[in-house]
């Protein structure tokens, strides 16, 4: 059962307040060490913070799309490696296991997700099946009752944390293209894993990512999602498409701080005496800011509502292109605004700046969300 709205204000209300308090001031603290503070990932996890989006009867808090997404705006306030602790649990892998795995699946790996005493990781990316991951090489071979998994996952989120991947691998011959994929329920702790040294990244220093390696890693038959071969492609992508409506709420949050930073410098800074907020070119950079942080968060808004109707593609991926793009263009600005203090590591915007690249590539790069779009658009009938 679904939060009530008064539920709902009070969990805002309270993560905002956290936000501000514990995890703001703690932004240079991470980005200096590259982790997050045990502190901040047990307070995540009391605060119900790993299993906002899973299942009441798993421990979970059970948002809507729309929740999730005024959640997100407030979470993305800060540096996103504070959402990355968690987001994989209530995003693309936590949702692959709540709308594709057995009840028993459910059972085992969902409470712990929730509560936070496990980490997922999603692995689906490899070194030549990125944006358009058809073309992966990871193979599960049937071996007895299990299955026996070869091959590499790149840039997995959380992967140097994770308890469980979630494993997408070729079952079937090649020439099926995506209908020979299936994904595989893999813990840590199979001989066989591996996970290499985490990445050094231009930005979002705290959000871990990883290589994944299988070299003939065992696993039983129930670790098949769903049970069912095949479906590693359609659980794939309703995961990747509720994550994108996420993604872009996180670009609004984090747009959202890069403008009000902005507006704050300014006013207090000053050139020839006067504050340099009384100059008309940089009161239009505001603005132009202003409207784009204002038309992301109303297209994340109706993209949540749209996908709670059952839209799923147009409506994720659109809000995912525009508002990818959108939080860039706010940190550009929020650069130039600044002048020369900008481009400085002691100022907030040089960070965000360099946070906000990533958005535009994972979970689907601005060029896969056109070819989403565009195909989507041309769906209905055949091509002249």
């Amino acid at each position: 059962m679904a939060p009530s709205a008064t539920d709902v204000a009070l969990i805002l209300e309270s993560v905002r307040a956290f936000v501000e308090r514990e995890v703001i001031p703690r932004e240079d603290e991470i980005e200096r060490t590259d982790a997050i503070p045990p502190f901040l990932r047990e307070q995540a996890a009391a605060m119900g913070l790993f299993g906002y989006a899973l299942p009441e009867e798993h421990g979970g808090l059970d948002l809507s799309m729309v929740d999730e997404v005024l959640l997100s705006f407030e979470l993305g306030r800060t540096t996103p490696a504070f959402r990355s602790i968690f987001g994989t649990n209530n995003g693309i892998a936590g949702r692959a296991i709540v709308d594709y795995g057995t009840p028993e699946q459910q059972e085992r790996y969902l409470p712990r997700l929730a509560s936070g005493a496990a980490i997922a990781s999603f692995a689906l990316t490899e070194s030549e099946a990125g944006s358009d991951p058809s073309g992966l090489r990871t193979r599960a071979e049937a071996d007895g009752d299990g299955w026996v998994l070869t091959g590499s996952k790149r840039f997995i989120t959380n992967a140097p944390l994770a308890d469980l991947f979630v494993v997408f691998a070729r079952t079937g011959d090649e020439t099926e293209g995506v209908r020979g994929i299936s994904a595989f329920l893999v813990d840590r702790d199979v001989p066989g894993v591996e996970v290499a040294p985490k990445d050094e990244k231009m930005g979002q220093h705290g959000a871990w990512t990883a290589d994944v390696h299988m070299d003939g890693a065992r696993v039983p038959g129930t670790a098949l999602l769903g049970g069912r071969l095949g479906e590693g492609w359609a659980a794939a992508m309703a995961s990747l498409a509720r994550g994108r409506v996420n993604i872009a709420a996180l670009c609004v949050g984090l747009a959202q701080r890069i403008l009000e930073e902005s507006v704050a410098h300014a006013r207090a800074s000053r050139q020839g005496g006067r504050p340099i907020g009384s100059f008309q070119l940089v009161q239009a950079m505001l603005a132009e800011s202003q409207v784009d942080v204002y038309a992301g968060r109303q297209l994340v808004l109706d993209a949540a509502r749209r996908y709670e109707e059952g839209e799923r593609r147009i409506a994720p991926s659109s809000a995912k292109l525009f508002c990818s793009e959108m939080v860039g263009r706010v940190a550009d600005r929020a650069v130039q605004v600044h002048g020369g203090m900008g481009y400085m590591r002691s100022v907030p915007v040089e960070r965000f700046y360099r946070d906000a690249r990533l958005f535009r590539l994972y979970e689907g790069t601005s060029e896969i969300q056109k070819l989403v779009i565009g195909r989507a658009l041309l769906a209905d009938g055949p091509l002249a």
